[in-house]
């Protein structure tokens, strides 16, 4: 984990492409605005498009706009919007073939056509992607072209899973608790050896944001001033939990945590997972 802050403190001033792979829920899009907010692009917008959740007919014309037919005027689109700025395309693997050629030409000629100009226009944003799919398995099935694989491969960011950073767990949830005991006007809450035990046990397939749904779930909840681990509503029969000896003996030995790490790179946390990572420069 200590080589991703490092990627992210060393292209954060840059221009230069990134491309994050990682799992559902393990802060892609915090990673991207953690890049742009220590960018020289920082005053300008940062704009997110999730490429699954548009549909593919509709796509093309949100990214680059589009023209009327037989009539002046039209709209511009996203990657217009963004002029100046950070544009972050999450689950770009999922972008159809054709809309992948057209956004490699913009990359390589930093130009847009139709939209609603006069004619082509130059604009600049920095390009940041994010999937969970393996791109270079789409590419040898022809359903990614290699070449924009590429294009916005320049600098490559790959974020673990919950269930591989330790006994950090337990630190991030502690995080997460101060901040949702913060939003929710609550009195600080700390977690009870059950609660601890529960969190470092389980796998947590579906990373921080099942965390951070599980705490803020326990702290609105829950009335006592030490969370049990009930609260946290874990189905300790799922194959998610593994009650090792090794995961039981790590909640009481936190050697190199998280939070530390992050401290010693500039960046304060205010809340992993939906919500905001602030950064006083890595």
């Amino acid at each position: 984990i200590l080589e991703v802050y490092e990627r992210i403190r060393r292209v954060a001033p840059t221009s230069t492409s990134v491309l994050i792979h990682g799992e559902t829920g393990t802060g892609k899009e915090l990673v991207a605005r953690a890049i742009h907010r220590t960018s020289k692009r920082a005053a300008q917008p940062l704009i997110s498009v999730n490429c699954a959740a548009i549909p593919a007919a509709l796509i093309e014309s949100e990214l680059f706009g589009f023209d009327k037919a037989g009539a002046a005027g039209g709209r511009g689109g996203i990657i217009e919007a963004a002029n100046g700025g950070t544009l972050f395309l999450d689950e770009i693997g999922e972008l159809p073939l054709e809309v992948q050629a057209r956004l490699l030409r913009f990359i390589q000629s930093g130009e847009l056509h139709g939209g609603g100009g006069a004619g082509p226009r130059t604009v600049d944003v920095r390009l940041i992607s994010a999937t969970q799919r393996n791109l270079k398995a789409l590419c040898e099935e022809g359903k990614f072209r290699q070449d924009l694989y590429y294009r916005i491969n320049v600098v490559e960011l790959t974020l673990p899973p919950l269930r591989s950073r330790g006994t950090d767990v337990l630190r991030i949830a502690e995080l997460l608790l101060d901040d949702a005991c913060r939003r929710h006007d609550k009195p600080a809450k700390r977690f009870s050896p059950d609660a601890v035990e529960a969190i470092t046990a389980y796998r947590w397939p579906g990373n921080v944001r099942e965390l951070e749904n599980a705490v803020e779930r326990a702290v609105i909840l829950s009335d006592e001033q030490e969370i049990p681990g009930e609260a946290l509503a874990i189905d300790r029969g799922l194959p998610g939990m593994a009650h090792t000896a090794a995961s039981r003996a790590g909640v009481i030995t936190l050697s190199r945590t998280l939070a530390t790490e992050w401290a010693e790179h500039g960046i304060r946390v205010n809340c992993i997972g939906a919500g905001s990572i602030e950064s006083t420069g890595f």
